[in-house]
């Protein structure tokens, strides 16, 4: 049973995962938002004003000193998400014909744009004048939406409404294209002042606020990370990693890298500039931190994810493949923490599916007893997201006809044993999948082992088949996971046919000697209360 398709990169907790997911209470949003949404109609004309520069230095400095670069990229991205979700919220008034709420909506996003405007302005540099020439549409076509809106509210005749609604969807369209057109112009303007300032600075603390706020940008989603990609991100900071006097930012450059590395366009551009051979001298090079190892195997997890399908033309991969799996094999040894054994073991399992010569490597470097020593390591191995990757690991190993001695001499069956008993503590969505996948990868590792009779023995005298049955027979033990009832069928038919005296008659007869479907169907269709 293969495990193509699975995003090992993805299914890691926060920070190691380096994606942005908005996790908080709705009441603290709606405070975090509330600031900005403001009653708009009575600002709409204060805040339209342009600031004079003469007459208000002194404000103009408390914004700068108040507020850093990121920051004001971050208020820009909230107006910006203000804006989108509004012009939504008014396309579904409008097909409901709520004519007074979408004149005070338009009111409403009228004033956002103006403010966005604004306070772009204030911190921005050296603006393009097609930027300008943006900003302008947007306003002027918003002023025409509220005046349409306007004129609707001050009417009852159905016949004048219905006429004017298409006048106003064609308009919303417009006001929706500008502002997409804007947003992606400013994104592509602040993103390569950045990457300006990180290739042109020779300082140490400009160059660092750089990379925080591009590291920022690449958290709000892939449309960033292109934008980012395009600009030459990958270039600049993979020409930071070749500097020696930058050596302290090689952890904050590479996990920048591993966010753009997520979209296509920033593939390319790594395969463009041999980053392969960068990360590998990284990987490879004792002098390094291992901070700075962590975060370069994190790159390796993102770039080699089963999930990505535009890593083909990673051909530099192979070449420099035994160097990477070496030196991460060697950090999963000596790992001093929980998250950077993540990391590495990530990067591992992906690699196994990446290419089957990786497999071998690992077997010939002792991996399997590495790994199987650090699950003992409950400051190391610490979290299902830990296991999920040695099993994925053992499981791609598992093929090899060498793995079942290694297994056997590392004590391997019990620790496959004990993940089929993984069960989520916390009860967060993303943990419950984490043991889904541990319970299914280690019955499926046991599935192909028990083909070694030794192993079959070791599997059974642990009271395997007992664990296997309950699995297959009660769904809240798998969490109602059909993989996990698949694969513990698998293996349980496996094992019956190596000690067949070890299965009462009635598991014989339900759940092995059918057709494997038709137990499924069996055990899907069970209810707790038989078990």
């Amino acid at each position: 049973m293969a495990f193509k398709g699975e995003d090992h990169l993805d299914s890691l907790p926060l920070p190691v995962q380096r994606m942005h997911l908005i996790q908080v209470d709705s009441v603290q949003r709606w405070m975090e938002d509330l600031k900005l949404m403001t009653d708009c109609e009575c600002m709409c004309i204060l805040q339209s004003k342009p600031i004079s520069i003469e007459k208000d230095e002194q404000n103009e400095l408390i914004l700068s000193s108040q507020y850093s670069r990121c920051d004001n990229l971050q208020l820009l991205l909230k107006r910006a998400w203000i804006i989108s979700t509004e012009l939504t919220r008014i396309a579904q008034k409008l097909e409901k014909n709520r004519w007074q709420k979408v004149h005070s909506m338009t009111v409403r996003v009228n004033c956002h744009v103006r403010s966005m405007v604004n306070e772009y302005n204030t911190f921005t540099r050296n603006p393009s004048e097609e930027m300008h020439q943006f900003e302008k549409l947007l306003i002027d076509k918003c002023s025409e939406f509220t005046a349409f809106t306007e004129r609707c509210i001050q009417t009852e005749d159905e016949q004048i409404l219905k006429s004017m609604k298409s006048c106003i969807n064609e308009t919303l369209t417009t006001v929706a294209q500008y502002f997409g057109q804007l947003i992606e112009l400013v994104l592509t303007h602040e993103a390569q002042n950045l990457l300006r300032q990180i290739e042109l600075s020779d300082s140490m603390y400009i160059t660092e606020s750089a990379i925080s706020s591009l590291f920022s940008l690449t958290q709000e989603g892939a449309h960033l990370c292109r934008i980012v990609a395009k600009a030459g991100g990958v270039v600049a900071l993979f020409k930071i990693c070749r500097q020696d006097c930058f050596r302290c930012l090689y952890p904050q450059a590479l996990r920048t890298l591993a966010s753009i590395c997520c979209v296509e366009e920033g593939m390319h551009q790594l395969e463009k500039v041999d980053g392969i051979l960068c990360l590998a001298d990284i990987l490879t090079d004792n002098s390094h931190s291992e901070a700075t190892h962590a975060e370069a195997a994190a790159v390796i997890a993102q770039i080699t994810s089963p999930h990505l399908t535009f890593t083909q033309h990673l051909s530099s991969f192979l070449e420099n493949m035994e160097e990477i799996v070496t030196a991460l094999v060697k950090l999963c040894q000596e790992a001093s923490s929980g998250e950077v054994f993540l990391l590495a073991s990530a990067a591992l399992a992906n690699i196994t599916f990446f290419d089957t010569m990786a497999c071998e490597i690992l077997l010939q470097l002792n991996a399997m007893k590495i790994l199987l020593a650090a699950c003992s390591d409950k400051h190391i191995v610490d979290t299902p997201y830990s296991r999920d990757q040695v099993v994925t690991i053992l499981a791609n190993m598992s093929v090899l006809d060498q793995c079942a001695s290694e297994i056997i001499q590392g004590n391997g069956v019990q620790l496959l044993m004990e993940m089929l008993f993984e069960r989520s503590s916390s009860g967060n969505s993303a943990e419950v999948a984490a043991c889904e996948r541990v319970q299914q990868k280690s019955a499926v590792t046991l599935a192909r082992l028990s083909r070694d009779p030794e192993v079959a023995d070791a599997a059974v005298k642990l009271s395997c088949i007992p664990r296997l049955i309950k699995l297959c027979r009660s769904p809240t033990e798998r969490n109602n996971s059909d993989s996990v009832l698949v694969a513990c069928l698998a293996a349980l038919r496996r094992l019956a046919v190596m000690s067949p005296d070890g299965l009462e008659d009635s598991d014989f007869q339900q759940l092995v000697k059918p057709r494997l479907v038709d137990s499924f169907l069996l055990c899907t269709n069970m209810e707790e209360s038989f078990v």
